[in-house]
């Protein structure tokens, strides 16, 4: 540990509060941003509801639940994931058609193959890797050590808040395209999809911000009656075309003029099958809500067996199912819908089963089925901005790399809500326009959850295994480049996401630095007795080391150095005070203080991310503990101050004294209680 530490005296030996429990850990980690309380402005209070709870815990679709928390069969869960995954029937036919044109059905069976042969492969490893709704970005955490792998998740949070914010803007662009078209609408919602989405948008915003609470039972009812209006509409689609053969005489006679041979037109849809790849989405959201699902009453929670079992089931289901939708439903709009339909500004532009109900169901049918579609592609909003909700709480304030109020769910809810209002203009609520960035985000997703399937089972030996998913990993890297280059505006948003997430992440860090990181400190046996024993003579006395191993004479000599230059009193009982860094990217973790006696001196030695904010935290501990104000000794450290300042926020250490006092000033704004900085 860097010897200085700042210096003053800051004071004599001052008493302090009584002694706490010796065999309670001390808590100390403070929050930055004070809970709510009586006497704070009532509109504060209730926008940072809930900024105490530590666990983030957070409600809506995602939330994690309670320790006692019995679950939802499996098949409700899929309606909860199904909100997302299914309600992409809204819009994925028509891409599709807009995309692959008379092809679309061909293009259709290399995405549902890639669906049941890659995606459902690769999720139900994840669900096996991580079952408590972490996530592949959890699995690929792992994997980079220090900074690497702080900026390697931050640039995945990059890529995954893409995919869910497109949800919501997108959901409710195809919303709004359902409201326009509808016949029975008002005269003056043509031409009004931008402040339709937006309406919907904010309307998103106001559910969360009065509190959304868990809605299992309504995801079931929409998804149930969604599929339901959607297998009418199929069926009643193929009646006709087995009414009128003639038709697919039609598509089959446009395809062979249009293309040489089959071969040709297999080509063709490879090539056109990364633009359909939004049509996997709701994968990640799969394994997200794992909590939810009912496990067995056997299950624990390092090995919940019940649970991955049973989350393996939905997402085997929910696969299938879509599957056979959406290769249904490319048939049926490609067969009776003409292509220029599809077009932008087309009756049929992202919303081609809906012209389906309207044409052969009548208008009363095709408006219930509007509804419905619209009910379910504003809960696909939700169901995407719970998941943003879980998943910056769970990574970024845990880096030290968000204020502590995004531990609350209302302002959260303000900047995504902002940043949806954004892209809505950007965009000017055109559902074909965001379908690229949407596919980016699925398939960086994607990509990630293959690669860290093969990371997991290669390490674990199962090298067949290995090579499937390292086929896989492949194929989503050649479509992720492929829609990159065709749809650039995907990687644009993504990276405007990415280029914020970093710049903010890191000025957070910065601005957190000084902050005392300890959540809790404890004490091993040997450590208590030194301390206990040493409070007996009074005010603890401290010398901080570095960690290296000396000898009995360098203990000696920086023992008797720190008398002469700091006046430690003759004859006291010192302690050294040693820190190990661990990993200087963490940011708040638990402290164990271990003691032991070499080389003839008693030592306190403690890992932890940073050197100042550890020996802060362990201060404050001792003085809970004896009840006494203790003084840490320090040697100042030769270098520049600016050097030193990035050793500090870069690698822990750099010079130990000032940065360990200001982390103490900001602490305990007491200064009769606060812990004694002094260096020679």
């Amino acid at each position: 540990m860097s010897g200085a530490q700042v210096n003053s005296t800051d004071g004599g030996d001052r008493g302090g509060p009584a002694p706490a429990d010796a065999s309670s850990p001390s808590e100390l980690l403070p929050s930055p941003t004070p809970a709510p309380t009586s006497s704070s402005p009532r509109w504060r209070a209730w926008l940072l509801e809930g900024l105490t709870d530590r666990t983030a815990r957070h409600p809506g679709p995602h939330a994690t639940p309670e320790e006692k928390h019995e679950g939802h069969s499996w098949w409700r869960v899929m309606c909860l994931t199904g909100v997302d995954y299914f309600s992409t029937l809204g819009y994925q036919p028509g891409i599709a058609a807009l995309a692959a044109g008379l092809l679309s059905p061909l293009a259709t069976l290399v995405l549902i193959a890639l669906t049941l042969l890659g995606a459902l492969p690769v999720y139900r490893r994840v669900a096996r890797e991580s079952p408590h709704g972490e996530g592949s970005i959890a699995m690929l955490e792992r994997l980079l050590p220090w900074w690497a792998g702080k900026i390697f998740v931050l640039v995945l949070l990059g890529f995954a808040a893409t995919d869910f914010m497109i949800t919501i803007t997108l959901s409710s662009a195809d919303a709004a395209a359902h409201v326009v078209e509808n016949p029975f609408a008002p005269h003056f919602r043509h031409g009004a999809n931008l402040w339709i989405t937006l309406v919907l948008v904010a309307a998103l915003g106001a559910v969360f911000l009065k509190g959304f609470q868990e809605a299992m039972g309504i995801a079931v009812v929409l998804v149930g009656v969604y599929l339901s209006l959607n297998v009418v509409v199929l069926v009643v689609s193929a009646v006709e075309v087995i009414g009128h053969p003639v038709k697919i005489g039609d598509w089959t006679d446009a395809m062979t003029a249009a293309h040489s041979s089959p071969l040709a037109m297999v080509g063709v849809a490879l090539l056109v099958f990364p633009k359909l790849a939004l049509g996997m989405s709701g994968f990640e959201t799969g394994v997200a809500v794992m909590p939810q699902v009912k496990g067995d009453p056997s299950d624990t929670q390092a090995k919940p067996e019940g649970r991955v079992r049973e989350t393996r089931k939905l997402l085997t289901t929910a696969a299938v199912i879509m599957s056979c939708l959406l290769l249904l439903s490319s048939l049926a709009t490609t067969i009776l819908i003409p292509q220029d339909a599809f077009k932008s500004g087309g009756p049929a532009n992202g919303r081609a089963l809906a012209y389906l109900a309207h044409q052969h169901l009548g208008e009363a049918f095709g408006t219930v089925y509007d509804v419905a579609t619209i009910a379910i592609l504003w809960f696909a909003g939700a169901s995407a901005l719970a998941g943003l909700l879980n998943l910056v709480p769970r990574y970024l304030p845990r880096y030290g790399m968000a204020p502590e109020w995004t531990r609350a769910v209302r302002p959260l809810v303000l900047v995504f809500m902002v940043a949806a209002v954004v892209i809505t203009v950007w965009f000017d609520a055109n559902v074909d326009d965001q379908s690229g960035a949407y596919a980016t985000g699925v398939l960086v997703l994607m990509l990630s959850a293959a690669f860290a399937s093969t990371v997991a089972v290669h390490k674990r030996g199962h090298r067949a295994a290995a090579i499937g998913f390292g086929v896989i990993t492949a194929v989503f890297a050649y479509t992720l480049v492929t829609n990159v280059i065709e749809r650039p505006d995907g990687i644009k948003i993504a990276m405007i996401f990415i280029v914020a997430i970093l710049v903010t992440s890191f000025g957070s860090r910065v601005h957190r630095a000084f902050e005392l990181r300890a959540a809790q400190v404890t004490f091993d046996d040997a450590a208590a007795r030194f301390v206990d024993e040493a409070a007996g003579s009074g005010p603890l006395r401290l010398i901080a080391n570095e960690p290296q191993e000396h000898t009995t004479r360098e203990y000696r000599a920086k023992e008797y150095s720190q008398r002469e230059h700091t006046h430690i009193p003759d004859g006291g009982p010192v302690l050294f005070l040693e820190v190990f860094v661990s990993d200087s990217s963490d940011f708040t973790q638990d402290l164990e203080v271990c003691g032991d006696e070499k080389h003839g001196v008693r030592r306190l030695r403690v890992h932890g991310s940073t050197v100042p904010n550890t020996i802060a935290a362990v201060l404050l501990a001792l003085r809970d503990r004896t009840g006494e104000v203790p003084h840490a000794y320090f040697s100042w450290t030769e270098g520049s101050p600016v050097s030193h300042l990035f050793r500090f926020l870069i690698f822990g250490d750099g010079e130990v004294a000032p940065v360990t006092r200001e982390v103490l000033r900001r602490a305990e704004p007491d200064l009769e209680r606060r812990p004694r900085v002094q260096v020679g």
